[in-house]
């Protein structure tokens, strides 16, 4: 299994199922004017999180395939009528900081499907076919080169859960210095989506009401 995350656009890319997007991904910025990818400063404002303007992703669809999709972790609450109105994919590692981060913003009571990413090699391989916000911590220590976690890469390694996306949320330690949340980076500019948000360590109560609240907009404003 080849580990490193290697789609850019030209080989590895259906190009028919990316967003219509230029192949740098513009830094958002934050409510503070810092550019999302970079550390803050202690003590200041964007120090424990940087809210990044929820804005809307490429409409475009990917191309059919046969993989049976895997049944949600937790599957959207609708009244019947409707479907669900997107999808969350999440990765958490053993510590669950990310999945308890997730659990406290009940994406599915919102209409969101919620996929977790498995943990254990061993694990059923994860299919999504629907369009999801990627969720993922920053490993690596500080060394941005391994900022995102190896499960992850082998999930967006494939294609077809690649064509899915629409926008990537990461955690992460400020610790790290300047690879702070780096993994949102990292994926941002690959799959050419954009860099909706990050957050410190499990969050705070005003991330989880960002984030509960910013997924809905950004996925009901593409419904239109």
């Amino acid at each position: 299994m080849n580990d490193t995350l290697h789609m850019n656009g030209t080989t590895h890319v259906n190009a028919a199922a990316q967003p219509r997007r230029s192949a740098a991904v513009p830094m958002a910025m934050t409510e503070t004017g810092q550019p999302a990818g970079a550390a803050p400063q202690a003590g200041s404002a964007a120090h424990r999180s940087a809210p990044v303007p929820l804005h809307g992703a490429a409409a475009a669809q990917p191309t059919t395939d046969s993989t049976t999709p895997s049944t949600p972790e937790a599957v959207a609450r609708t009244d019947g009528r409707h479907a669900p109105i997107g999808a969350l994919v999440y990765f958490s590692s053993a510590s669950e900081n990310t999945a308890r981060f997730v659990a406290s913003c009940r994406l599915d009571e919102v209409g969101v499907n919620v996929y977790r990413i498995p943990l254990k090699p061993g694990a059923a391989q994860l299919n999504v076919r629907e369009p999801y916000v990627l969720m993922v911590p920053t490993y690596g220590g500080g060394d941005a080169k391994k900022a995102v976690p190896v499960q992850v890469k082998r999930f967006l390694n494939n294609p077809a859960n690649r064509a899915w996306i629409r926008g990537v949320i990461a955690s992460g330690n400020t610790n790290f210095g300047t690879a702070y949340c780096a993994a949102g980076d990292i994926i941002a500019a690959k799959c050419r989506v954009p860099y909706l948000y990050r957050f410190e360590l499990m969050g705070t109560r005003e991330d989880t009401r960002k984030v509960r609240d910013g997924i809905v907009r950004f996925f009901s404003e593409r419904r239109g």
